[in-house]
């Protein structure tokens, strides 16, 4: 059997994250062979992976994070099963890791980048690996990207919750733009003007509308007048731009945003929880 130095377990622990006992079993199973070391933790993970496969990852953390520039952002959920694990230091290293890898490479889609190599390794791979580094089940769930003029991130402490927000142009007054990103946390717009609404969002409104009036016994040739006040009631508190900012209630946000520039206004926004 090959006698192992510490040190050639402190290199396959930063080779691939794994505890000190996990990188000395495998490299006596591999007797002493730092590759074949490696495959035996990946395999290992695996292993966990497909044990673990029917759990559920409920918890996890959402992030986002924009470019210097301010021309590009994303936004990740990387899922765990526990809280303990959630706040872990090495886990949001890691989500991070992936978020700058998005980032930099754009992809169209969250399977292209799960695709995308880091260290040489799909980030698939990664996640897998990590799955037995950590003994949790993890699942990248979430992903999307924006570029445009102007792009805000916020991430809600706890890091359960994240939003990213364009503009439509460049702004000195960054407080604008996080102020929005904000009302998007704590508001839950669906749509960011009411012609963004679809149409069978709409229609579902109306029947709603129609069938609270029936209840409250209004006659049945005013419920459809009924139903479209409420409608529009409807847009005012889910949709961005005539939503009341939250800061100052005598404005809406497209007010707001106008009150810096007449031109300003919001073109794109993603808003991700764990509780969604």
């Amino acid at each position: 059997m090959a006698q192992i130095s510490a040190a050639e377990i402190s290199k396959l622990r930063k080779a691939t994250g794994a505890g000190m006992m996990d990188c000395k079993k495998a490299l006596l199973e591999a007797d002493g062979d730092f590759e074949k070391s490696i495959e035996i933790i990946r395999k290992k993970g695996q292993a966990i992976a497909n044990k673990r496969a029917d759990r559920e990852a409920s918890q996890g953390v959402v992030i986002a994070k924009v470019t210097d520039d301010a021309k590009n952002g994303a936004i990740v959920c990387l899922n765990c099963e526990t809280d303990f694990v959630a706040k872990n230091e090495n886990f949001i290293k890691f989500t991070y890791s992936i978020l700058d890898i998005a980032l930099e490479k754009k992809p169209a889609s969250l399977d292209e980048l799960k695709a995308l190599t880091m260290d040489g390794r799909s980030i698939a791979d990664l996640v897998v690996e990590q799955t037995g580094i950590i003994g949790e089940k993890l699942e990248l769930s979430y992903y999307e990207h924006i570029s445009d003029e102007y792009v805000i991130s916020y991430i809600h402490p706890g890091n359960k919750l994240s939003t990213l927000v364009s503009l439509n142009k460049n702004i000195e007054d960054i407080q604008v733009a996080k102020d929005v990103a904000m009302q998007v946390a704590a508001m839950s717009p669906i749509a960011i003007d009411k012609d963004d609404v679809s149409q069978k969002e709409i229609e579902k409104e109306i029947e709603i509308g129609k069938e609270q009036a029936r209840q409250e016994g209004k006659p049945e040739d005013l419920l459809e007048k009924i139903a479209i006040g409420k409608l529009n009631k409807f847009f005012k508190e889910s949709t961005l731009l005539n939503q009341d900012f939250t800061k100052d209630n005598k404005l809406t946000i497209r007010q707001y945003l106008q009150n810096t520039d007449k031109e300003l206004t919001v073109t794109k926004f993603y808003r991700y929880s764990l509780n969604n």
